[in-house]
């Protein structure tokens, strides 16, 4: 049973801050051609939070009522020893946190899905879109699939759950809405499509890849039958069970459903900058308070950004005429 929390963190419109996305690093081995631009230049060491720092901010968040943390990147395996963040902040699993999570393009998995899961992580996000060798070096632009799909298999050798996250790309991947569920169903993944996100200038109109999930979500029904369902793990998704395997189907739609009424999440990127909106730029910088002013100053600093935190984002892609709603990529944000 959890215990109460003294001073729960809950915004001005009533919302309690349950969830937080830590990015340990903006950098990531992969160039996906919606998240980032190929020349993307990345922040210097001295810019980035130490492993301590970070395990820092995620004890304040817990002590406010946070119960549940994903480490993202960019690719939050390619920074140095990130286990011995994963074991600091998994220790408090049996003291306020209820789940550690990973978002995790899957390149450097098989190298760390045991060491995961001893740390307390049981669930993983993969993202993959599209289980073509030679597509998938295309949207991914430096990935190859060998190594992803070796990973995955690593996680489930481990004991961790895997959920597979799809961004529906027009032109790209449509076509392989039906074969993504089916061998996500093969193997017991639950699977979620994510509709493209303006963040950051990239070199393609989105315009030119935005797929609704309506239409994937047409797609899906002339196969398999989709039963609404009411569970939320904490996230912007909307699920649905499939009749016919019991697979549970996600689906996250900045675009064409707003998902800001029931936001429980905040962000947090490498450098310290807390997000309280993914599609605003309002802020607060952690980084220095921490730095200077110690756990005092930082958990002052939560508590304005409660006051700040606005009643939802602004993503409307044909208002934007395909700009970015922020200027930041995904990649910076945290994913």
């Amino acid at each position: 049973m959890t215990t109460p929390v003294e001073r729960p963190l809950i915004d001005g419109f009533g919302r309690r801050i349950s969830y937080v996305r830590l990015s340990v690093t903006d950098r990531c081995d992969f160039r996906c051609s919606y998240c980032m631009p190929l020349d993307q230049s990345f922040l210097p060491k001295r810019d980035v939070l130490t492993l301590e720092e970070l395990a820092t901010i995620a004890d304040a968040f817990i002590d406010r009522g946070v119960r549940r943390i994903r480490l993202t990147g960019g690719e939050p395996l390619v920074r140095r020893d990130v286990i011995d963040l994963v074991r600091a902040i998994g220790r408090r699993l049996a003291d306020g946190l209820e789940e550690l999570t990973l978002t995790t393009n899957g390149s450097q998995l098989a190298r760390f899905a045991d060491a995961l899961f001893a740390a307390g992580v049981r669930r993983v996000n993969v993202s993959l879109d599209s289980l073509d060798p030679d597509r998938f070096a295309r949207i991914t632009r430096r990935g190859r699939l060998a190594p992803v799909l070796e990973g995955i298999a690593a996680a489930q050798r481990a004991g961790l759950r895997v959920k597979i996250n799809m961004v529906a790309l027009k032109g790209l991947n449509a076509d392989e809405i039906l074969p993504m569920a089916a061998w996500c169903a093969e193997r017991g993944f639950d699977l979620t499509f994510i509709e493209t996100m303006p963040l950051g200038l990239v070199e393609e109109d989105r315009t030119d890849r935005y797929l609704p999930l309506t239409e994937v979500r047409r797609v899906l029904e002339s196969r398999f039958t989709l039963v609404p369902s009411p569970e939320r793990t904490g996230g912007p998704a909307r699920y649905v069970r499939v009749a016919e395997t019991g697979q549970k189907l996600g689906f996250i739609t900045p675009l064409t459903h707003n998902f800001c009424e029931s936001c429980n999440r905040v962000r947090v990127t490498a450098t310290g900058t807390l997000f309280m909106c993914l599609g605003q730029e309002d802020r607060v910088e952690l980084r220095d308070l921490l730095r200077t002013g110690g756990p005092a100053a930082l958990d002052a600093a939560l508590d304005r950004a409660m006051a700040r935190k606005p009643r939802g984002h602004d993503f409307v892609i044909e208002r934007r005429n395909a700009a970015p709603a922020v200027a930041r990529t995904m990649s910076v944000t945290g994913g």
